[in-house]
This record gives C-alpha cells, structure tokens and sequence, in this order.
C-alpha cells in the first residue's frame, strides 16, 4: 500500500482502518467490491483478518444489512480465496457459469456461500464421509444454476 493509500486510512478509527495504518510493506489492495474479482494474488496476499475488514468495509458503506455481518463477511472470504486458488477448486468456474446464466457477480458469490454454507451443515451432522470431504461440496457447485440457486435458498 503506498504512503497515499496510507495517509487516507491514517485517520480511520474504525476496524479497517486501524488495520492499514498498522500494515507494513506494500498491498495492491485497499478495498473490495464483489462485483469485481481482486487480483488473486493481490487477494491471497491479505491475512485473513484484512480480507474479512475489507469485505465488511464494502458492506458497510453500501449499507448492505445483514443478520451477522461477521458471518456474512467470512463467508464471502472465502468464496474469494477459493476463486483465487484458481483450478484447485471449482469455485472460480461455477462463478464464471453462473455470471453466465445473467446475474452478477455478487449474487454468484451468494450462490456459492450458499453451497458452502449447506456442505458445511453436512459436515456438522456428520453426513460427509472423512475420506474426500470436500468432493460433495465439488459436486455440488458443479450441479448449481441460478434457477437451484433460487430454489433452494429464495
């Protein structure tokens, strides 16, 4: 992060801001929108605490509500670092599949948290066997359209 990008932060007293007066070095990255996928390795450079600051500052300021900003934040976190792992997982092609199917790349980030958050359920309720976890998760978002997606989550 330049000194700039540093000065406007300097007097944020908020989470966020504290947390990029108190980094050091260089990020490419000062804000998030999901509407726009960040620069994966700009994204997997942030700690996890600052990916979390920047989704909920984006939140925040478009005044979105939400019951448990935290979760709802994490959540995103994670569908963003699961895109930017690129081909390990198939999340950043279920993303480009369902931006296809004409909605935005936001709602496509709910759709797959969605399917996260259920996969994590059955892992909860112990309905997924210890051997490949995450192959149910994988088959899923392979399965997930827009149309399931409204379906099945309103």
């Amino acid at each position: 992060m330049g000194s700039n990008a540093k000065e406007r932060f300097a007097g944020l007293e908020t989470p966020l801001g504290r947390l990029l007066r108190t980094k050091t070095g260089d990020c490419a990255m000062d804000r998030y929108d999901p509407l726009k996928a960040p620069a994966a390795a700009a994204w997997l450079a942030l700690s996890e605490t600052e990916r979390l600051a920047l989704v909920e500052a984006y939140h925040r300021k478009a005044r979105v509500r939400v019951p448990n900003m935290r979760l709802h934040a994490a959540m995103h976190a994670i569908v963003e670092t699961q895109a930017a792992l690129g081909d390990e997982t198939p999340v950043l092609r279920t993303l480009a599949r369902l931006i296809g199917e004409g909605v935005d790349r936001h709602e496509a980030i709910h759709a797959v948290a969605a399917t996260l958050a259920g996969h994590i359920s059955d892992i909860t309720r112990g309905d997924v066997s210890d051997e490949d976890p995450n192959a149910p998760y994988f088959a899923a978002l392979e399965k997930l359209t827009i149309k399931s997606y409204r379906r099945d989550f309103g």
